[in-house]
């Protein structure tokens, strides 16, 4: 048999081959193409769940859209495209509506909680912040909450505005800032501690003329209002 011969031979061969696996190939694409399915119901599950269930269908997933409502619980289906029960070719995708939870959503327990922490919670519950109004009162620290409107557990639609009275704490005396210069600064901070002002003192000062112990600067200065609970700092003669 001639060279020539042989290499026809495998040739055809080798072509026999690769057109016999191209129509296996073919035929297996077309019949995965028209293998039907039946289509789960997925309402009421959520997205890993549905996921799941479909890959064994060999189809896929795509969240089309959201919304509110009452009968769901947030991130659980609550339709889908087609819908269950239905035959549906494999390699399709079934689109689903997730739901966004209740429109209704029960108040929270704000009183005795800082607002700091109620803003918070009200951009988590889906509610906002409404009017603030301030009391002082020595049975709330400052920056609590006394009371709120709607009330605790009230049920109301999302983006209700919700209402405060928030504690200033207890009324504090109020105090004018004296003119301390030139004034002996032992006397001074005596007299003021002993009145339960905090007070700060820097005697690293030399001054001309002036002898040891006297007050140079003041902070505050005079005439500035003054609580027990503010600093007063003096630069004191050495």
């Amino acid at each position: 048999m001639s060279d020539k011969k042989i290499y026809d031979i495998t040739l055809y061969i080798l072509l026999y081959f690769v057109l016999f696996f191209l129509a296996a190939d073919l035929s297996s694409q077309m019949l995965l193409k028209s293998e039907l399915v039946t289509i789960p119901d997925l309402r009421g599950k959520d997205l890993a769940e549905a996921k799941a269930e479909l890959a064994k269908k060999k189809t896929g997933l795509i969240v089309q859209a959201s919304q509110f409502d009452n009968a769901y619980e947030k991130g659980t289906i609550i339709f889908q495209e087609p819908s269950a029960g239905s035959r549906f070719k494999v390699n399709r995708t079934v689109r689903v509506i997730l739901s966004q939870g209740s429109e209704k959503v029960p108040i929270p327990k704000f009183e005795s909680r800082s607002l700091e922490w109620a803003s918070q919670a009200l951009r988590e519950t889906g509610l906002r912040k409404g009017r603030i109004s301030h009391i002082h009162t020595p049975q709330y620290a400052a920056g609590r909450i006394i009371s709120q409107q709607p009330a605790a557990a009230e049920v109301v639609s999302r983006n209700t505005p919700v209402n405060f009275l928030v504690s200033q704490g207890a009324w504090e005396d109020k105090y004018i800032m004296p003119d301390l210069i030139e004034k002996n600064s032992a006397a001074v901070i005596q007299r003021l501690r002993a009145m339960e002002f905090k007070v700060s003192i820097d005697h690293d000062t030399l001054y001309q003329g002036l002898g040891p112990g006297i007050i140079l600067r003041q902070s505050p200065l005079r005439g500035f209002p003054l609580l027990k609970r503010n600093q007063i700092s003096l630069e004191v003669s050495k």
